[in-house]
């Protein structure tokens, strides 16, 4: 198993269920170091299956107030690669180190300029 830390529509049942398979169960946890940008979604397919066609996307910032609430989920090696395959092509898949001190996989983008 595999930990991902969600803080967008990756948290909603209705996603889970079409992108795992399965609701998924986890635990709040928060990544620091970040803040979060409105991201405008262009593939209808996503924006049909979050209901939103703006979502947010993690940047990196020097800011030390920035900090993402956010949850931990355990997955498959397979369903990681679904999660890949649903996120659009700005977010890339990290590890982080969340504030627990937990090691996780996390969905960002870059920092606008």
């Amino acid at each position: 198993m595999v930990a991902l830390f969600s803080y967008g529509t990756l948290q909603q049942s209705e996603v889970q269920l079409t992108t795992f398979g399965r609701r998924l169960a986890g635990t709040p946890d928060v990544l620091r170091g970040h803040r979060l940008v409105e991201l405008e979604i262009s593939d209808p397919d996503v924006v049909r299956l979050s209901g939103k066609a703006v979502h947010t996307i993690a940047v990196a910032t020097t800011d030390s107030a920035g900090r993402i609430e956010g949850t931990v989920f355990e997955l498959t090696e397979e369903e990681l690669e679904a999660g890949d395959r649903y996120e659009v092509d700005a977010y890339s898949r990290v590890r982080v180190v969340l504030e627990s001190g937990r090691r996780a996989w996390a969905y960002v983008g870059v920092s606008p300029t």
